[in-house]
């Protein structure tokens, strides 16, 4: 479905800025700088949930090793992008501290800490974008992390109704109590 989501974005990277107007190249300069911000908050998503893996057993890994590959696809799909705005991707991922991570609950915490940041940066960064493709491409990846962080919330025991503690999803939400 994704690369669907990511074709439809492409397609429409071409298509013009605001207004149906074409994109000038300093408005497609700006959004490949965004989407690279992107694409290094996505890396760092995928390093943080291979980290995890060895760490998993059961139902925990297989919705792990999915969301991996989501993250996975969803820096692809940045990088088609950036391509397709005529840029080039320079990025690396974020630096994080792996050395506290040593049980199952631990990698949920940083997995929810990492889910919370891409929240966070989507909603910030996608009011910055002046085409469209991007725009549409970044909210869509917005909502697929909101919907890992219930899964997570889940892994970290939440009760049903903590699973979804707000209306508006902004990446600020803290963990559960255990």
């Amino acid at each position: 479905m994704f690369a669907l989501c990511a074709v439809f974005a492409l397609a429409l990277c071409g298509c013009g800025g605001k207004g149906g107007s074409s994109a000038t190249e300093s408005e497609k300069a700006g959004d490949v700088e965004v989407l690279n911000a992107a694409l290094s908050q996505e890396l760092t998503a995928v390093d943080a949930y291979s980290h995890g893996l060895p760490l998993l057993h059961g139902e925990a890994l297989a919705v792990a090793r999915q969301f991996r590959t989501q993250e996975q696809e969803h820096a692809d799909g940045i990088t088609r992008s950036i391509r397709g705005l005529g840029g080039a991707t320079e990025v690396e991922k974020n630096p994080l501290d792996y050395s506290g991570l040593k049980t199952k609950a631990d990698f949920f915490s940083l997995a929810y800490d990492e889910e919370n940041a891409l929240i966070a940066f989507y909603m910030n960064a996608i009011p910055k974008l002046e085409t469209s493709g991007p725009r549409s491409m970044l909210a869509a990846i917005a909502a697929n992390e909101a919907q890992h962080l219930v899964v997570i919330r889940q892994a970290l025991g939440a009760r049903p109704d903590e699973l979804v503690p707000e209306a508006f999803e902004t990446g600020e939400a803290p963990p559960p109590e255990p």
